[in-house]
């Protein structure tokens, strides 16, 4: 499976997802946010955690506009896996790829600690796991309160698209929403970090199984 990282000025998580993947096994390809296509053959593009350009504007803001955001559309517009991961998911919503938007915490608060999960929606992502199960992930973030209209929400929740929810909201997320879906499932916005969680030295290996499933699944396809 080949896997893509975007990478960002301010972007900090960049290494510890490629870590992720390539101890999945996978074939790991770091791409700089100025460059304008994506490696051929790729399964999986990754857009890591961090503070993109500073966090200025918005959170995500600049980076949504980056010339690689091209590159990204088109991979998912053809079907194919995107992973956004914290400050990932803040630029999916930027993008237009997934709905809704994060805002600041509920008490204008950084954190930076594990918290309690819910694995909901049936995606790749989720599918290691099995619905209903309950995972700790670590999280580190100022803007992770996701927001959508009552509209939104309803149509996430019916179409079973809420991938993570947390057990005790940290953040003020609405529905405690901690991860979310696209319409067709091949794409994933998640605040909590999966790939904090990998290794026994982390002190939690939940997050090991997201991309050892992933990995499994797409180079059998």
């Amino acid at each position: 499976m080949k896997a893509a990282i975007l990478v960002f000025p301010g972007s900090n998580c960049d290494r510890d997802l490629a870590t992720a993947f390539r101890a999945a096994g996978c074939d790991v390809t770091m791409v700089w946010h100025k460059d304008t296509a994506l490696p051929a053959g790729t399964d999986i593009v990754g857009v890591p955690g961090g503070f993109s350009f500073g966090d200025y504007l918005r959170c995500g803001a600049i980076a949504a506009n980056a010339p690689v955001i091209g590159a990204l559309r088109d991979h998912a517009a053809r079907g194919g896996y995107v992973l956004g991961i914290c400050n990932g998911f803040q630029v999916l919503t930027e993008t237009g790829l997934l709905p809704g938007a994060l805002l600041r915490n509920a008490r204008l608060k950084y954190i930076c600690r594990t918290v309690g999960l819910r694995v909901e929606g049936e995606s790749l992502f989720t599918h290691a796991y099995g619905t209903g199960t309950e995972i700790a992930l670590p999280i580190a973030h100022h803007d992770g309160n996701y927001y959508a209209d009552a509209d939104t929400l309803d149509r996430l929740e019916g179409e079973g698209r809420v991938a993570f929810r947390y057990t005790e909201t940290p953040n003020g997320s609405q529905r405690d929403i901690a991860g979310i879906l696209s319409e067709n499932r091949r794409v994933l916005g998640m605040m909590p970090h999966p790939e904090r969680a990998c290794d026994p030295a982390q002190g939690n290996t939940d997050g090991a199984r997201l991309f050892a499933h992933l990995a499994g699944a797409l180079t059998a396809a």
